[in-house]
């Protein structure tokens, strides 16, 4: 089983096997609903998916200098500027909201703790 709460970041997750529980966790925060046997099938490809990356952790890449860049393209900034044409009112922009409430869209919460 995973548990999110041991999870390090560039540590190897060797040993660590999805279930279809993690599935169904990942898919209901999503909002995503899933059958039993697509939780199975993702749970398996998940865990393929683990391994694969996890043999990438015993290459050795002492000497090799780290990219984090690859095409060449360089950012464009531009100055931040208020277009004021394109400025919804506040009811313009929940005049199509499902559920609003006070000026506010009402979401349902999708978050546990």
């Amino acid at each position: 089983m995973l548990h999110y709460s041991n999870f390090r970041y560039n540590e190897p997750m060797k040993d660590t096997t999805f279930t279809t529980s993690d599935v169904r966790k990942i898919a209901g925060l999503a909002n995503i609903p899933v059958t039993d046997e697509e939780a199975q099938d993702l749970a398996e490809g998940f865990t393929k998916t683990l391994k694969v990356v996890d043999t990438l952790s015993e290459v050795d890449v002492t000497g090799v200098t780290p990219t984090n860049q690859v095409t060449g393209l360089e950012n464009v900034f531009r100055e931040d500027e208020i277009d004021k044409t394109r400025i919804f009112t506040q009811e313009e922009a929940l005049k199509n909201g499902k559920r609003v409430h006070k000026g506010f869209f009402v979401v349902d919460q999708v978050l546990e703790q």
